[in-house]
């Protein structure tokens, strides 16, 4: 009957009701008797506060502390053309996480394009008949590239569809390309996603009067810098998007910015690659070399005894000491030659140092010199080149001493080269200064870089040569104690200006880019007595009779990138990008 199946619905409904209150009733009891417990032995427990959270280590870190080479200093290596990305117009500029996962690229047309290099690498497709013609690949075969995306480069901050597209002049990404960065032409800079939702603009920020010429992440990749055509650098906070500081120096166009590199990225130096010779205590010269940075003690050395090249005694008190016990100033730069095997017009010979050559006693003696022959005096101390306008002082040993750690070098077009204190007030004239340069130097510096270990500075010039810095020694280059111009690195006159400067791993090699090809150098013996004769440099082919906009190694020293543009100055370009396969000789 109808009647009674409602009736034993509703009896089902009573039952469920029943024992749901049953339950509640069983958990109230039990609340109840905790709390009589508690009473009873006069004990009240108070929530007690929450503990501070610790915050376990990042993953990238870690990651890049494993990213090594297999052979950490080779005698040399082979680079070689491997993969051709072919781009409808110049590229400007390239960014990469560390483990080359991610490669993305930035290019006239206002695209950034993120590649695959492993599929690419790993693959079998090769470059088509049109693509060879277009990438300029003659002879041998390259594979092609894999593509994951692309997106548009806004230059406003509106996403609309009728807002422009902005050439890419500079990039940045992040270690585990959770994001990245894009300079514009109108000085904005542009925050997107890369990974998830790739080209998802996140937030624009607004500093620069002119297009963003260089950016650079700092080391906990929580800010970054930027340099750009109106003369600024500027640092940026990602927590807020704000500007954090300012560096103004002379109002020149800054070409190229990057932050200085940890010491402790690379293992030491062993002594047989170590540009120390002939000098007691090597090792603990190398691991002071190594530190980037000694210690500011009175007595002006580390706790080793070595002497840290940075006290601020008189230079005609610590002469006689560098003559007689051989110091790591005099190892280093006292008989540097330059790339031509001859010495560093920079560098002046204290008059009473003995001298390092030994002549046989075997032979007749020599005839008198004649009364009439005048024996040249030492070479008169070179010329600096005029500071410009505006532009900070010198560095010298006093104002070098007051930096820390966290240092970055800049660029400008007129050739000036800037090392800026990031943790000095923003007042004018403190925490700054320019590297010292001949009045031969020429303007027009496009790059320069660090060494990995953040010992030296390459800076590439127009005349086809790349000035060698270290800035862990003074040397008596200039009217003070600045440092060390160790050598000058001479192309061809046929390769015409230096467009790129790239350092590997090892700390030891270069690949500096002119616009006939780009050259592998071992800066650590060009110029060296004993290399007389040998090859300076190796060819690496593949943009020919284009200009080099920027080239990227990786840590682990497995593949070269470079990629062809003017980056809004002047010059040719072969619109390609290509993937160079490193192999280490032993």
């Amino acid at each position: 009957m109808p009647g009674s199946d409602s009736e034993d619905d509703i009896d089902d409904v009573e039952f469920d009701n029943d024992a749901e209150e049953d339950i509640e009733q069983e958990i109230f009891d039990a609340i109840e008797a905790g709390a009589e417990d508690a009473t009873d032995g006069e004990v009240v427990c108070h929530p007690s506060p929450p503990l501070p959270r610790t915050r376990s280590l990042s993953p990238p870190p870690p990651r890049r502390s494993q990213l090594l080479p297999s052979v950490l200093y080779p005698r040399s290596y082979t680079v070689e053309a491997i993969c051709a990305l072919p781009h409808p117009v110049p590229t400007h500029s390239l960014a990469s996480t560390p483990c080359m996962t991610h490669l993305v690229t930035g290019s006239e047309d206002g695209y950034i394009r993120d590649y695959d290099i492993f599929t690419a690498v790993n693959g079998k497709v090769f470059l088509t008949a049109p693509q060879r013609h277009h990438a300029g690949v003659v002879e041998g075969s390259l594979k092609a590239g894999q593509i994951r995306s692309w997106w548009e480069n806004p230059e406003t901050p509106t996403t609309s569809a009728d807002a422009g597209r902005s050439p890419v002049h500079s990039l940045a990404i992040h270690s585990e390309a959770l994001w990245g960065l894009s300079g514009t032409n109108t000085g904005q800079i542009n925050l997107f996603t890369v990974r998830h939702e790739p080209g998802r603009l996140f937030h624009p920020m607004q500093g620069h009067r002119g297009p963003v010429s260089a950016l650079s992440l700092q080391h906990d990749e929580r800010g970054f810098f930027s340099a750009g055509w109106d003369g600024l650098a500027l640092q940026w906070d990602l927590d807020t998007g704000q500007i954090a500081r300012r560096f103004v120096a002379h109002g020149a166009q800054l070409a190229a910015l990057a932050v200085r590199p940890l010491s402790s990225d690379y293992p030491n130096i062993p002594p047989q690659f170590s540009q120390v010779k002939n000098a007691p205590n090597v090792s603990a010269s190398i691991e002071h070399g190594r530190l980037g940075r000694p210690s500011h003690s009175n007595s002006g050395e580390d706790p080793s005894g070595v002497p840290t090249g940075r006290h601020t005694l008189p230079l005609e008190a610590r002469a006689p000491a560098d003559a007689d016990t051989h110091s790591e100033a005099d190892s280093l730069f006292g008989d540097e030659p330059d790339a031509e095997g001859q010495p560093d017009d920079s560098l002046d010979a204290a008059p009473s140092a003995p001298s390092q050559l030994s002549v046989p006693s075997a032979g007749p003696a020599p005839a008198p010199l004649p009364a009439t022959l005048v024996v040249p005096g030492p070479k008169p101390s070179p010329v600096p080149a005029p500071a410009p306008k505006n532009a900070p002082q010198i560095l010298d040993a006093s104002s070098y001493a007051t930096f820390s750690q966290d240092i970055i070098m800049t660029a400008a077009i007129d050739g000036q080269v800037v090392l800026w204190d990031c943790r000095a007030p923003s007042s004018t004239g403190y925490g700054v200064g320019r590297l010292w340069m001949s009045e031969k130097t020429p303007p027009w510096c496009l790059s320069a870089c660090w060494s990995p270990n953040g010992s030296q500075i390459y800076a590439g010039r127009r005349n086809g040569t790349v000035d060698v810095w270290d800035v862990r020694q003074l040397g008596r280059s200039g009217p003070a104690d600045v440092p060390r111009l160790l050598k000058t690195l001479r192309n061809p006159p046929s390769s015409r200006m230096v467009s790129c400067v790239v350092a590997f791993p090892d700390g030891r090699h270069i690949a500096c880019a002119c616009s006939d090809n780009i050259r592998l150098w071992n800066a650590a013996e060009a110029g060296e007595v004993d290399a007389k004769g040998r090859m300076q440099f190796k060819i690496i082919p593949g943009h020919h009779g284009g200009m080099v906009s920027q080239m990227l190694v990786d840590p682990s020293a497995r593949f070269l990138v470079s990629a062809s543009g003017n980056r809004g100055w002047h010059g040719e370009a072969t619109r390609t990008v290509f993937v160079h396969d490193i192999k280490p000789n032993i």
